[in-house]
């Protein structure tokens, strides 16, 4: 075994923050269906941004975690890994404490007391020295997946930044550059993130499959600069309707469609090259990384829907953007990286024959879950949009009693999306803890 367990420590506060964001998201839901229940302990004003803390938290644990592990370096101080965990995990638990309280303050999916900017920024910092320390040497003969794990960690540095610079009275005073500041730096934002994430997932590929080639060719390349022009211009179809550029829109328009094309097209490849041997090796996470082909492409078809501006107006807002959000949180990244980590424990030959038939299993009943989920996401957001464009003599309440038996289907397939993740969750939590265990 590699001498050092912190990028363990990462990943199970990973999957428990995936366990509490899907708790969350179901007392969420619960709260659609019966509006009254624990509104008095923990509102949908607490829950909401406790969702988005324990989905990023989730994200930013699990590829970090991933991310030692692959680079790991016997030679590099692992100091500077432990002080950002430490940092990380504190400073989420501080967070949780602050929303519990009601004590909020910034912008939407980073609602936490601008205090917790410093030591967040300082995580990250460490990460960065970490990479680049350990990885500078090669520079020059650097695969793709280490190109996007080093600009999602500039990138990260920055946009989270850029995020919070609506302290300032140029944006906070003024509501046009702070609206787009806003939306800029979330969108920027989720693209710093699945660079880290989608880097994963080209590792992930040629280790499992033993090809070198696809991160070295000019495809994966190519996706990489996409991605990367993505995180600089995707962002600007959430700022259609807020005054700007017009060649701004149409730029964010001609990229978004071009979301994801490649990556499919890469996954087609490695499926396509993928020998019967490694597939039985590692065929947790060979699933893992095809349900999450499927999910690319049925969010593709819905983001470059809802990127057309004629659609946008109608979609933004509604419980559209949700699912696109939903499906890409859990539907590709929570995917890829389940993956990622089932790749490395059954690489550590940890996930035994039964560990592997319950975790396929418990992946049967979240994919037919989530697919009705997502289904009623998206109609729960053509109503929305209805009543909000065309059904204007309706009032609030009676269009919400009108939607009361899709929230309870809504809720029907959320508990069953619960469970699925739930099998696997606690089958890759037992092999990290057996790793952990009989390490010491």
């Amino acid at each position: 075994m590699k001498n050092n367990h912190y990028p363990f420590y990462y990943i199970l506060i990973g999957l428990i923050s995936l366990a509490m964001c899907l708790l969350v998201g179901f007392l969420s839901g619960v709260q659609y269906v019966v509006p009254d229940f624990i509104k008095t302990i923990v509102p949908f004003t607490v829950l909401r941004p406790l969702h988005t803390l324990f989905a990023l938290s989730w994200i930013f644990m699990a590829s970090i975690g991933g991310i030692f592990w692959y680079i790991n370096n016997e030679k590099a101080p692992k100091n500077v890994m432990k002080w950002q965990f430490w940092i990380f995990t504190v400073t989420g638990v501080l967070i949780t404490i602050c929303y519990v309280l009601k004590k909020f303050e910034g912008k939407e999916y980073l609602e936490f007391p601008h205090v917790f900017y410093v030591p967040i920024l300082l995580g990250w910092i460490f990460f960065g020295i970490y990479y680049f320390q350990v990885m500078w040497k090669s520079f020059f003969n650097w695969p793709v997946y280490y190109w996007m794990w080093g600009t999602g960690i500039l990138l990260m540095i920055f946009h989270f930044t850029e995020a919070h610079l609506w302290i300032l009275p140029y944006f906070k005073e003024y509501y046009t550059q702070n609206l787009t500041m806003q939306w800029k730096a979330g969108g920027a934002y989720v693209g710093a993130w699945n660079m880290l994430v989608y880097g994963t997932s080209m590792y992930v590929m040629e280790k499992s499959s033993g090809n070198p080639d696809y991160s070295r060719s000019k495809t994966a390349f190519f996706f990489f600069f996409l991605g990367l022009v993505n995180v600089m211009f995707n962002w600007a179809h959430h700022v259609y309707p807020v005054p700007n550029a017009e060649w701004i829109r149409y730029v964010a328009y001609l990229i978004s469609m071009t979301e994801w094309i490649i990556l499919l097209r890469i996954i087609y490849l490695w499926k396509k090259n993928m020998s019967n041997a490694r597939k039985k090796r590692f065929s947790v996470s060979y699933k893992l990384m095809m349900l999450s082909d499927l999910w690319i492409f049925l969010n593709l078809f819905l983001a470059l829907l809802i990127s057309i501006p004629a659609i946008n107006l109608f979609t933004h807002g509604t419980h559209i953007t949700v699912a696109h959000s939903m499906g890409t949180i859990i539907g590709i990244n929570t995917l890829i990286l389940l993956s990622s980590i089932s790749f490395i424990l059954e690489d550590f030959k940890q996930l035994t024959n039964q560990f592997k038939k319950n975790i396929l299993v418990g992946l049967k009943i979240f994919n037919i879950s989530f697919i009705g989920f997502w289904i009623v996401l998206i109609i729960m957001g053509i109503k929305r949009s209805q009543w909000l464009y065309i059904w204007d003599s309706i009032s609030f309440s009676r269009f919400q009693e009108s939607s009361h038996s899709l929230y309870i289907i809504f809720g029907i397939f959320g508990i069953g999306l619960l469970v699925g993740l739930y099998v696997v969750i606690y089958q890759l939590i037992s092999c990290v803890f057996k790793i952990l265990i009989d390490s010491k």
